[in-house]
């Protein structure tokens, strides 16, 4: 039997970069959700996917719109990764942030967006692997990204970096 403290711990040893999993209802409501799990699955077709705890309020909200923006955090939004990973009914009360191509919440100063349509969910233990199709996307020419390691928020310069 595998404890699940140790299973996390070992995890841990392997640095995630940190993103907010954003979309907006057919009435206005946004949602919002952190992610450490995103990932690029194909290139042909472009696919992308994240893994949200099952029991996410966030992600069952955002699940029927049928679509969502990945939002890369750069380092210096940790107090928005807090917001986005907290139960708050409105996480976008006071933050400021504009609009995807299809109009989702983009937040400002993010370091890339991915903006997706979701082409299949499926269930996997005690999460779920959102596959989304990428419809557009753009990235930020400088920054860094804000990482997850060790249960603890890291920026490049916080970590030796390997060299090539």
């Amino acid at each position: 039997m595998i404890d699940p403290k140790h299973f996390r711990d070992v995890l841990g040893s392997y640095p995630t970069g940190v993103c907010v999993v954003t979309s907006l209802a057919h009435d206005g409501e946004r949602f919002g959700l952190a992610v450490g799990s995103f990932t690029s699955i194909s290139l042909d077709p472009p696919l992308v996917g994240f893994l949200p705890d099952k029991s996410s309020r966030s992600w069952a909200r955002i699940a029927p719109t049928g679509r969502f923006c990945v939002n890369v955090l750069a380092s210096e939004q940790l107090d928005a990764c807090r917001r986005f990973a907290s139960k708050l009914e409105d996480k976008f009360e006071g933050m400021a942030h504009g609009h995807s191509p299809a109009g989702l919440p983009l937040l400002d100063n993010v370091l890339a967006w991915i903006e997706c349509d979701i082409a299949q969910t499926i269930e996997i233990g005690d999460h779920l692997l959102v596959v989304g199709a990428v419809r557009a996307m753009e990235r930020r020419s400088d920054g860094t990204p804000l990482l997850f390691y060790r249960g603890g928020y890291h920026t490049l310069a916080g970590l030796d970096q390997a060299t090539a």
